[in-house]
C-alpha cells in the first residue's frame, strides 16, 4: 500500500532528532475597518463572549470624541463599562490605569484613541492577563494591532512587549476627523519597513538572526502598498484612511508573527529614537522614521529617491526643516544611533557613523541643507 510494486517504501525520516521550534503566534480574531463601525463595538465585544465588566481606557481629548460614545455602546450591549481618563505613555501612568482597571473589576478593556493611549492600554491588558479591543482615534504609527508598546520615561523610549489586540475596530469617520499629520506620520512609519527588512536580511547574513520570511513579506507588501498609493492619500478623504489604514494594519501584524519588532524597526527606528534623545523639540515618531529611512537607503545602496518622492506624496516631512529640528541635531542623532540598541544589528554596524560620514550621508540625500 502507498508505493509501487517491487519498489521499496521510501525510508521514514528518523525521530532519534525530534524537530524541536516552537513559537506562539497570536493575532487580532476580528477586524473592522469602515465608516461608522465604532457601533458595532458592543456586538463584537458580544461575539467574544467578554465578561460583563469591562474598562474604557481613552484620553482627555479622545474622550469627547469616541470614548465616553464607545462606553455607552457597550453599556447599551449590557456591560458595565468604566470609563478612565490616562495621561501620557509612561511607566508610571501605566501603573495608574492598571490599579485603576483593577479596582473596577474590568475583565476587559477597550483602548480608545491615539497610539500612547492604545499602547497604555495593551500594557494594562498584557500585565492583568485581559483581552483587549483596539479602537484608534488617529494612525499615527502601526502600534494599532502590533503586540509592542512605547513607554516614555525620562529622556528615553522604551519598547516593550504588550498584548496583541483580539479584535480592531478602525472607524474610518472617526481617524478622519484627525489631524491630517498623524496620518501622514503613520504612512511614513510604515514605508520605513523597506530599511528595516533590509536590515533584517543583513543581520541574518552577517549575525545568523533567526529570520521570518513571513513575517518580511508582510511588512514589506505594506509600505509597497502605501507607496503605491501615496498620490491619493490627501487631508480630508476618508477614501485616504480607508487605503491607508489597511497597510498600517499588516504592518502590526506582521510584528507578531515575527515574533518581535524586527520586521518594521531597522536602522531607521534607531535614528529616530536617537532624535528623541538630542533634540530639544523632536517631531513625531513616525515623521522621524520616514526621514530616517531615506538616510538608511542611502547607506543600503537602494533606491532612496523613490522613498523620498513617496513620502513627499503624502506631505510628510523628508527634511531636518520639515521635522522642526537643526541640522546638527540630526548629525548627533545619525552618530548615537547605533548606539541605541546594541543588541540589534543593523547597516550602522557594531561602531555606527564618524561625524564626518554623518553629515555627508545627511547632505547627500537632501535632509540638511
Amino acid at each position: 500500500m502507498g508505493g509501487e510494486p517491487g519498489r521499496p517504501h521510501p525510508p521514514i525520516p528518523s525521530t532519534d532528532f525530534p524537530f524541536g521550534k516552537a513559537r506562539g503566534m497570536v493575532f487580532p480574531r476580528i477586524v473592522l475597518v469602515g465608516h461608522g463601525v465604532i457601533a458595532d463595538l458592543g456586538t463584537t465585544c458580544r461575539q467574544f463572549d467578554f465578561a460583563d465588566r469591562g474598562a474604557v481606557i481613552t484620553g482627555p481629548r479622545t474622550v469627547d470624541l469616541a470614548g465616553r460614545r464607545a462606553a455607552e455602546i457597550l453599556r447599551e450591549a449590557h456591560f458595565e463599562a468604566a470609563l478612565l481618563i490616562a495621561g501620557e505613555a509612561t511607566e508610571s501612568e501605566v501603573d495608574r490605569l492598571e490599579a485603576e482597571t483593577r479596582a473596577a473589576g474590568a475583565r476587559f478593556v477597550v483602548g480608545v484613541g491615539g497610539g500612547s493611549k492604545i499602547d497604555i492600554t495593551k500594557v494594562v491588558a498584557a500585565r492583568l492577563g485581559i483581552p483587549f479591543v483596539s479602537l484608534p482615534t488617529s494612525a499615527a504609527h502601526d502600534g494599532i494591532s502590533s503586540p509592542r508598546a512605547s513607554l516614555h520615561g525620562g529622556a528615553t523610549t522604551t519598547s516593550t512587549q504588550a498584548a496583541v489586540p483580539v479584535g480592531v475596530i478602525a472607524d474610518t469617520e472617526l481617524i478622519v476627523k484627525a489631524p491630517f499629520r498623524l496620518l501622514a506620520a503613520g504612512c511614513a512609519d510604515v514605508i520605513s519597513n523597506v530599511t528595516a527588512v533590509l536590515d533584517w536580511r543583513l543581520a541574518v547574513r552577517l549575525r545568523n538572526e533567526e529570520f521570518s520570511s513571513t513575517a518580511a513579506t508582510l511588512s514589506e507588501y505594506a509600505a509597497q502598498e502605501i507607496i503605491d498609493h501615496a498620490a491619493s492619500i490627501k487631508p480630508n478623504l476618508e477614501e485616504s484612511v480607508w487605503i491607508a489604514i489597511r497597510p498600517i494594519l499588516v504592518a502590526g501584524i506582521s510584528m507578531s508573527v515575527a515574533g518581535s519588532s524586527r520586521p518594521c524597526s531597522g536602522s531607521e527606528h534607531l535614528f529616530s529614537h536617537a532624535l528623541d534623545r538630542v533634540s530639544e523639540h523632536p517631531s513625531l515618531h513616525g515623521e522621524q522614521c520616514g526621514v530616517g529611512a531615506i538616510m538608511m537607503m542611502y547607506l543600503h545602496g537602494g533606491d532612496w529617491r523613490r522613498l523620498k518622492t513617496a513620502l513627499h506624496a503624502i506631505g510628510a516631512p523628508t527634511t531636518a526643516r520639515e521635522l522642526g529640528v537643526g541640522p546638527e541635531e540630526v548629525v548627533h542623532a545619525l552618530v548615537l544611533a547605533h548606539s541605541i540598541r546594541p543588541e540589534r544589528y543593523t547597516i550602522l554596524g557594531d561602531n555606527g557613523l564618524t561625524r564626518e560620514a554623518a553629515e555627508r550621508l545627511a547632505a547627500v540625500t537632501g535632509v540638511i541643507g
